[in-house]
């Protein structure tokens, strides 16, 4: 049987996903953006991958302009015909298609609809009201109007789909109202590739060569976008900015790791270290420089996005202190299970105290990320994983 698997991103994960499938006796294609500027999986060919395995970037003729709505909306229209013509040359039986801009997603339904596919809708986050939370604050009522054709396209591509993966049963009272039958829809949470991931010390090669082997990190890794407040890790910085002992360290790209590189110049702060993304395999060094994993997330997200940056620091065995909305997934899983602290986003003194407390105590870091490891040991089995998936693709074709 042959599956193309789409992610957007090209995150870890689903690349993890293609590689057990093709184990089981599938042909798996799994595709991806080139230009979206995001931390990626491991995406490269390995001796022991079977030839049945494939990875491809797609590249529109321009890198992707994700912070220039006008650009944004050709390239991703763009994108969505380029993703189209690579589903029909391959012909599959199965199309599983992730963290995809509404109009590439419908034109990727479209082009199973050609060659007969089963298309699987995998819901990482309800993109529709995310562009109307985001466009009515910018662009007023034209904004508004925007969202709501975007809000409906989502809605009756979850429809059409022939199945649906909710990443988290917080999805299911808005996938009911939608009108998506409840027999089309499994809960899958999303996980982090732990075989890749094992825990390292604080004391490795990647940590003695950025200079901070011997320093008390804060470390936000990933994207730094638009449901993210960069000004936090600012304050973070600032407030140490007095304490040698204590490193800010950001590993992102674009606008945000941008503005606070300029921020960093204009308030000569030396504790700040704004890095470049890093090579896949460096992660697990990366992470073993932490003392505590950062996640940011702002209010308006809610429980319609699910940063998969908490899922991959769980495996770090490092505490997480995370100002995100407490309804959401990721603030569920760290709160029960004693893995880090939560704190309302925007609630800037609280996310400033609750670093100092971490900073003090070595103990509760210590349990914390022990805590964080045992959730991610006991939850991401991948071949547990992979068998949920074969049944909804036995489920996405009858």
């Amino acid at each position: 049987m042959k599956i193309i698997i789409h992610d957007y991103a090209g995150y870890a994960f689903p690349a993890q996903l293609s590689r057990q499938l093709v184990q089981r006796g599938y042909t798996v294609k799994f595709l991806y953006a080139g230009y979206n500027n995001a931390p990626k999986g491991d995406l490269t060919l390995k001796r022991t991958d079977l030839k049945t395995l494939s990875f491809e970037p797609i590249y529109t003729r321009k890198i992707l302009e994700k912070y220039k709505f006008s650009k944004r909306w050709f390239q991703e229209r763009e994108y969505g015909q380029l993703l189209a013509q690579r589903i029909i040359e391959f012909h599959p039986d199965i199309i599983i298609s992730s963290d995809t801009p509404l109009d590439a997603q419908r034109a990727a339904w479209q082009a199973s609809q050609k060659c007969g596919a089963s298309f699987i809708f995998w819901l990482q986050d309800v993109i529709g009201i995310a562009t109307w939370l985001l466009l009515r604050k910018r662009l007023s009522i034209v904004g508004e109007m925007i969202g709501k054709y975007y809000i409906a396209m989502e809605k009756n591509l979850l429809r059409k789909s022939d199945h649906v993966v909710a990443i988290s049963k917080d999805f299911l009272p808005l996938l009911q109202e939608w009108s998506v039958p409840g027999s089309k829809i499994t809960v899958l949470p999303n996980w982090a590739p732990l075989d890749n991931l094992p825990v390292c010390p604080k004391n490795n090669p990647w940590s003695i060569h950025q200079g901070l082997d011997k320093k008390i990190c804060f470390m936000y890794t990933g994207t730094l976008g638009m449901k993210h407040d960069p000004n936090a890790l600012l304050q973070l910085a600032l407030y140490f900015h007095e304490n040698d002992a204590v490193r800010v360290v950001v590993i992102s790209e674009g606008p945000g790791a941008e503005w606070l590189k300029i921020q960093k110049s204009g308030h000569d702060l030396e504790n700040l270290l704004i890095l470049a993304y890093q090579p896949f395999d460096q992660l697990p060094n990366i992470m073993g420089a932490a003392d505590v994993l950062i996640a940011l997330l702002e209010p308006d997200a809610g429980v319609f996005s699910v940063p998969s940056k908490v899922l991959t620091y769980l495996c770090a065995q490092r505490p997480i202190l995370a100002a995100i909305p407490e309804e959401n997934l990721a603030a569920k899983i760290i709160t029960h299970n004693h893995a880090g602290i939560i704190v309302s986003p925007g609630k800037m003194v609280d996310f400033l105290k609750k670093a100092e407390e971490m900073l003090e105590d070595t103990d509760a870091r210590k349990k914390m990320g022990t805590c964080a490891r045992a959730y991610a040991e006991t939850h991401f089995n991948i071949k547990e994983i992979t068998m949920k998936y074969e049944e909804v693709i036995r489920k996405s074709l009858s």
